[in-house]
């Protein structure tokens, strides 16, 4: 039996302070016997003073301690069957442990000594410069890469921290004392926020405080000045000569997740393109078969946020395939989208948030979310309800405002 999606709530997350001040997300959900933790610190590009910092630095956490080596620490989570990560995005450095429950006291002390006594091996340091600069050699030959690098760097300035890319010579410039004043400047009580998930109970929130209430230093929120770029959009085009494709990227600055039309603003990309039935795939993928894929994307960060097309196809197709990216923009600010394909969208994002209500490991993501980007929890259920009932005149009021093509930089490389 086919129904519809209901009104969608997120669960709430019990919140508890840690003896230090640190708060503690707790998603007390699911039936298996196994823990989700997040160590999420505000520590990510808008803080660097020194380009790289904030990858160097979470990269070479798990790389050794002043009483345990890279190796050592790597054994002991195998030895007991859990996972440690150190995902960074642009504005966080977060370390995340999947582990089964009745392990958690085993593996929690090792990871407070990684937060508290980081050794940040100097010759650990040149092994990841080396390393990334290679891989920085293989990306740079890739058209969607050299893109994507553009179109940011664009949008936002070469030296904004949203904007800047790594070359040879920004590895080459990062040196020990840069990571040292990173971590010491920002993994502290005051930037961190605890997220933990699955069979929880009080002994594991016990157990956080024990290892993790105290050990690390006292801090205070540092402000982010960041100037937009005031260069005006054009169209850039990079030669890349010996190859058979061009990576086209079309887009423009937007805002972040607290701007009041984020929302309506998500529900007309999905329109364009960000789903396999959208109106960029539908023309350019389907009748017209100048690609195999394109999308469009509204990447929000805490401080900013942008909007962009990107496709790659043949170069005896580039111009024909940009000017129906332009043509979908100027049909959504002229016409009304129709009944039919608005219900299709709607089900669509609504059967989206429907899954991150799954499970407590995808609950707390979404709690995660909201909270690193300081919005309330109930965000989650206004962004169901604007998904529900916003209206077509409302969409081509967002797409005369948003889509402009005369706002859009234009970057090829080919």
């Amino acid at each position: 039996m086919i129904r519809e999606i209901g009104a969608l709530e997120l669960p709430m997350a019990e919140k508890y302070l840690l003896d230090n001040g640190i708060p503690v997300y707790d998603v007390r959900m699911g039936t298996q016997e196994v823990l989700k933790l997040e160590l999420v610190f505000l520590a990510g590009r808008p803080f660097e003073r020194q380009k790289l910092a904030a990858r160097a630095t979470a990269a070479l956490l798990k790389e050794g301690t002043i009483g345990h080596n890279g190796a050592e620490i790597a054994e002991v989570f195998d030895f007991y069957g859990g996972t440690l990560s150190a995902p960074v995005n642009l504005d966080t450095s977060t370390l995340v442990l999947y582990c089964l429950k009745r392990h958690f006291e085993y593996l929690l002390p090792l990871l407070a000594e990684i937060i508290r006594q980081p050794a940040f091996p100097e010759e650990e340091l040149e092994a990841l410069i080396e390393r990334n600069k290679g891989r920085l050699q293989v990306d740079l030959s890739r058209n969607d890469v050299v893109a994507y690098r553009a179109i940011t760097e664009c949008i936002f300035g070469k030296d904004h921290p949203y904007g800047y890319n790594s070359y040879p010579q920004t590895y080459d410039e990062l040196r020990r004392e840069h990571v040292l004043e990173h971590f010491n400047r920002l993994y502290h009580t005051a930037n961190c926020r605890i997220f933990i998930s699955g069979r929880t109970d009080e002994q594991t929130i016990s157990l956080l405080n024990t290892y993790l209430g105290q050990g690390l230093p006292e801090g205070r929120r540092e402000t982010v000045s960041m100037s937009p770029s005031t260069e005006a959009p054009r169209k850039v085009f990079i030669e890349h000569p010996d190859t058979v494709q061009s990576a086209i990227r079309i887009g423009r600055q937007t805002f972040d997740r607290r701007h009041s039309d984020y929302q309506g603003l998500y529900v007309l990309n999905t329109v364009l393109g960000g789903y396999f039935g959208s109106r960029l795939m539908a023309n350019i993928r389907e009748e017209k078969g100048f690609t195999y894929n394109i999308y469009s994307t509204l990447d929000a960060m805490r401080y900013d946020g942008y909007f962009y097309i990107g496709t790659e196809v043949g170069r005896e197709f580039t111009e024909a395939a940009i000017q129906e990216i332009y043509r979908e923009l100027d049909l959504l600010r002229e016409e009304l989208i129709d009944k039919e394909e608005m219900a299709m969208v709607r089900n669509y994002l609504l059967g989206n948030l429907l899954t991150m209500l799954d499970g407590p490991f995808n609950v707390s993501e979404v709690v995660r979310t909201l909270i690193m980007d300081e919005l309330p929890l109930s965000d989650f259920a206004d962004l169901a309800e604007i998904i529900r009932t916003i209206s077509p005149e409302k969409l081509r009021e967002l797409a005369r405002q948003y889509l402009d093509p005369a706002d859009m930089w234009e970057v090829v490389v080919g």
